[in-house]
């Protein structure tokens, strides 16, 4: 059975959150814990402790064991971008886009629920 966990409007940019979630796609969520705690990247901690929602929601809504669950899917959308400006010469102002994403973590405690591209980390278990 799928189970999810969402965060809206992580103040980091997608490009980034997305090298961090293709680490931990496939894998058990023990394993991808460990991962993210010792990751260097910034937003491995966002992720982290939307991973270990998925898991406790997975625990105490549908009574899984969360030392079997397996991380099927996790995606890095777009959230809003908020605009700011930079001083340029001449007294002109260039335009920033903060960007924000919105994580998603599901998981599962049957392996198969795996998509076919992230099932190569899963087969070595």
């Amino acid at each position: 059975m799928l189970t999810r966990a969402i965060a809206r409007n992580v103040g980091h940019p997608p490009r980034k959150v997305r090298r961090v979630t293709n680490a931990i796609r496939g894998r058990r969520v023990s394993e991808a814990l460990a991962i993210l705690k010792f990751l260097p990247n910034m937003p491995a901690r966002e992720v982290y402790t939307v991973l270990a929602s998925a898991a406790a929601n997975a625990e105490n809504n549908y009574s899984m064991d969360p030392d079997e669950l397996w991380v099927t899917n996790a995606i890095a959308d777009e959230g809003s971008k908020i605009p700011r400006f930079r001083a340029r010469p001449h007294g002109r102002a260039s335009r920033i886009l903060r960007r924000s994403t919105h994580i998603t973590v599901y998981v599962s405690d049957d392996p198969t629920e795996i998509p076919r591209k992230a099932r190569v980390n899963a087969r070595r278990h």
